[in-house]
């Protein structure tokens, strides 16, 4: 009689007498129990009854029958906006209770669009480590928030996946300043607001309306007077922006009054706008009309006055510059001449002429004579070299001295 112990799922049958098999009880699965280590008992029937047990040890192969799980149903994944392309953003982990190649996973990104843009240009999954980079920088104010899927693939044959839902948020940045929308600043008209003189404490002039395209604190808004034609007159209110009148207006204030108000978010490091406030302190419209229109035209005045004031100093510059390059260049060339009359090394030939015969009794000279040419020093600037055939100078210009010793000093200027 053979038998095996209990709570395991095989059974032991009599084929014939003394063969035995051992018999598969119910499904195995190696993922619960990779292996085991079956008893097997035989005793006969004598009296006392005699046994002997042996042990098989049996190790169940794995089949692909298990798909990657990941640790989570979705994941959520923040990034700053105006990241650098690149950036590793999120890591995806799914896990495979197979064995070997078939727990092998992948990560695959899931084709799909984003905004009619592919994903794939947005972000990108590494096959090994599931580690999620981004392809662009993102801009909050264009994109928010996006999802995509990404699939863990095992390496069975064949192979089984699952997949998981990724949510990125694109987390904003103090990257815009404030825009003002209200007064419309425009270089082609001028606009005002009216306050009659009559106007007490707290009047209302305007409101200053602007908008910043961040969110959160990136996103509050306060506005400061920062200048002002009379600033004991006007206030700015920090939050709301309303130009208000702070004393009564008397005939003594200005028609024209100018404020400038900056509008500052509330982001670190803090971004800011200015936009300027024409104000009329009269009661009628004519005295407005009239008292800008000649700011306006004060205003196209200087800025023609400035542009000609800018071409003008242009211009000098460029004269200026040409005539140092030309002064510059003349002493160049001078100082390159009188190095190569300084340095250089004529050789005098001699000449000798026919005899001359003095007919018309002019006083010239009736033999041949040789003369050298002989330089004074401070003729090094200005050097003739020359050589002098006596027969046909004047004896006015020949020095009998000179004649004697053989040289005549000659001006090279007079000459």
């Amino acid at each position: 009689m053979c038998y095996i112990e209990e709570n395991i799922p095989f059974v032991m049958t009599s084929a014939s007498n003394n063969f035995y098999s051992l018999l598969t009880d119910s499904d195995l699965d190696r993922e619960r129990a990779p292996e085991y280590n079956i008893s097997v008992t035989c005793s006969d029937e004598g009296v006392p009854s005699l046994s002997s047990s042996v042990t098989l040890t049996l190790q169940i192969s794995d089949v692909n029958d298990n798909a990657p799980v990941f640790d989570r149903s979705s994941y959520e994944a923040y990034i700053i906006e105006n990241n650098t392309p690149g950036l590793s953003i999120f890591t995806v982990k799914a896990r495979d209770a197979d064995w070997n190649q078939n727990a092998r996973v992948s990560y695959i990104l899931e084709d799909s669009s984003v905004n009619g843009v592919p994903v794939s240009s947005y972000v990108s999954v590494s096959a090994d480590s599931g580690v999620i980079h981004s392809v662009r920088s993102f801009d909050y104010e264009q994109i928010k928030d996006f999802h995509f899927r990404v699939k863990a693939q095992d390496g069975g044959s064949p192979p089984l996946s699952s997949n998981v839902t990724v949510k990125i948020i694109i987390k904003d940045q103090n990257d815009n300043a404030p825009q003002v929308l209200y007064p419309v600043q425009t270089s082609s008209s001028l606009v005002a607001e009216m306050v009659p003189r009559s106007a007490d404490v707290g009047y209302l002039v305007t409101k200053v309306v602007a908008v910043d395209v961040d969110s959160g604190q990136n996103a509050w808004l306060s506005y400061k007077l920062q200048k002002a034609t009379d600033r004991a007159l006007f206030e700015v209110g920090l939050q709301n922006g309303e130009i208000r009148t702070i004393r009564q207006v008397t005939d003594k204030d200005a028609v024209k009054q100018r404020l400038t108000v900056v509008v500052e978010d509330n982001g670190q490091p803090s971004r800011s706008a200015t936009v300027n406030v024409n104000v009329a302190v009269a009661d009628s419209f004519p005295e407005v009309l009239s008292e800008f229109t000649d700011f306006t035209h004060d205003k196209d005045y200087n800025d023609n006055l400035t542009f000609y004031l800018v071409l003008a100093l242009a211009v000098v510059s460029f004269l200026f510059i040409t005539c140092l390059v030309v002064i510059i260049s003349v002493k160049i060339y001078r100082w390159r001449q009188s190095r190569v009359l300084y340095h250089s090394n004529l050789p005098v030939i001699p000449y000798y002429p026919p005899r001359y015969a003095d007919t018309l009794g002019t006083g010239t000279l009736q033999h041949v004579y040789n003369y050298e040419v002989c330089r004074t020093t401070d003729s090094r600037k200005k050097m003739l070299f020359v050589q002098l055939i006596c027969g046909h100078f004047s004896t006015t210009f020949v020095n009998s001295a000179a004649m004697q010793s053989g040289c005549i000093l000659i001006d090279p200027l007079t000459w």
